[in-house]
């Protein structure tokens, strides 16, 4: 069995609220970003993403002076298998998430990224032995109770939800597993090389075929798609510092910020549709999400009184 990381540092773990921070305020954008995306398909602008992330998570190692890490990593096996099932599962999330956005579900995808915090509390408990506080399990109830009213709405499980909720609680917490052994930024890259074999080979066959909107749709397109390695990279190093320093329940209470921001640019900009059954679940979310954010407040009060 896997040992639990130690308990962070005070410093450790305030480094890590702000980068957690800095990561979700950074995720709750991207549906605008996406937009001036068109007409690239999600495929198109994923492996974009992979490739032009890559490019600048290398610059970054070089710079930071991280090679020998590097190496040591691509030497661990389990290093190794770590990062590729985290590079499967973000990737996951990358076409999921983009596809919703472009389709008009972007309402959805902030659902799914809503019901996130509760999916990573519930895998804290199941994987880390993480004890869940009695608000803690009433929040995730709410959680449960919420999918149930979506499905019974719409007569079918809300599928792009779920599936960005899991992918992403999921990564969270194989990063989580890597500890500090291994950096944010060397992380990031070996994650990323694992993804970009399939990116080239598909940006190759849209280059090959005519359907690639790299090189067709004027040069504001094309530097737009070169930006996403920087716009992909710069939260997802956040995330990483943060996941290796926080425990996967504080990771959860935080994630509300990006869903918050996609759901005002859906409802306000994007003018997406919220049926009756859609509010009475996000309603459900977000008194889960009170109740997890009351209980983290009385919590860190109590250890604060504790320590004096």
């Amino acid at each position: 069995m896997t040992k639990a990381n130690p308990t962070p540092a005070p410093q450790s773990e305030a480094g890590g609220a702000l980068a957690g921070l800095g990561a979700y305020f950074l995720w709750g954008l991207l549906p605008l970003y996406f937009a001036l995306l068109a007409p690239a398909t999600p495929l198109e602008i994923v492996a974009s993403r992979i490739v032009w992330s890559l490019i600048f998570c290398l610059i970054l190692v070089f710079a930071l002076k991280e090679w020998g890490t590097f190496k040591r990593v691509l030497s661990t096996k389990r290093s190794i298998l770590l990062l590729a099932l985290a590079a499967c599962l973000i990737a996951t999330n990358w076409l999921v998430y983009t596809f919703s956005v472009l389709n008009g579900q972007t309402v959805s995808a902030a659902l799914g990224y809503f019901i996130n915090p509760l999916v990573s509390t519930f895998l804290g408990v199941v994987f880390l032995k993480e004890r869940l506080r009695p608000l803690q399990w009433i929040a995730v109830g709410f959680g449960i109770l919420a999918v149930v009213v979506l499905t019974v709405g719409y007569g079918s499980l809300p599928i792009i939800s779920l599936v960005l909720a899991f992918s992403f609680g999921l990564y969270g917490l194989v990063k989580n597993r890597l500890g500090h052994s291994i950096t944010t930024t060397t992380g990031l890259t070996v994650e990323t090389m694992a993804l970009v074999p399939f990116s080239v080979a598909y940006l190759i066959f849209l280059a090959a075929s005519g359907q690639s909107t790299f090189n067709t749709e004027g040069p504001g397109h094309f530097l737009l798609l070169m930006a996403s390695g920087i716009i992909t990279a710069v939260p997802l190093l956040f995330f990483g510092y943060a996941a290796q320093r926080l425990p996967l329940s504080v990771i959860g209470s935080m994630q509300y910020i990006a869903p918050a921001l996609q759901f005002v640019t859906a409802i306000w900009l994007f003018h997406e549709e919220m049926p009756p059954e859609r509010w009475w679940g996000f309603a459900l979310v977000w008194i889960a999400i009170v109740i997890l954010t009351v209980d983290s407040v009385r919590n860190s009060s109590g250890l604060r009184r504790s320590k004096r």
